[in-house]
């Protein structure tokens, strides 16, 4: 879906002081809404630069906004039409053969419980949730069972790749 959403709420944490300059640098937003905790928001800039650059999208424009379960509910209602929370939304603002735009919400409490039953940290599966959505922008998709597996093991591929490791293929989803 290529609607637009708000991430005036929360506060910035981004990482960038300098404007990026074109076709190289990438810009990287990271604002964390009021009442969520253990989010590092430098880690998870610095980490999302390097899954930029393993797929070749520098020059990239990326908002995350790290949300609570009721906005996220929220969002997903007004975006999707669908009840609930969920863990990743994605809202791409860029034509194809233009430098990646995206805004991405995640949501905290859905990562804390997935992190917690994955044995991993909650950055960990944080960026996983912007990877995936950072997919969903580069052509990958995940509503068949095909699809479903060859994104995720792309997903496990770009985190091994920045240092991270696999963090979906730890699950027994």
């Amino acid at each position: 879906m290529n609607n637009s959403f708000s991430f005036q709420e929360g506060n910035s944490e981004s990482q960038d002081s300098d404007p990026p300059e074109p076709s190289q640098s990438s810009c990287i937003d990271v604002a964390i809404d009021d009442g969520v905790k253990g989010v590092d928001a430098s880690w998870l800039s610095s980490q999302v630069e390097l899954v930029l650059r393993e797929l070749s999208l520098e020059g990239a424009a990326v908002a995350i906004r790290v949300v609570l379960d009721d906005t996220m509910a929220a969002m997903h209602v007004e975006h999707s039409g669908v009840e609930g929370t969920t863990d990743v939304l994605t809202f791409k603002h860029s034509c194809d053969g233009e430098s990646l735009s995206v805004d991405i919400a995640i949501c905290v409490d859905i990562a804390s419980r997935q992190a917690s039953d994955r044995g991993h940290s909650l950055n960990h599966e944080l960026l996983l949730y912007v990877v995936h959505g950072i997919l969903h922008c580069t052509g990958f998709d995940d509503h068949s069972e095909e699809e479903h597996k060859k994104m995720h093991q792309e997903e496990d591929r770009i985190l091994t790749a920045i240092g991270v490791g696999p963090v979906w293929g730890q699950s027994s989803c």
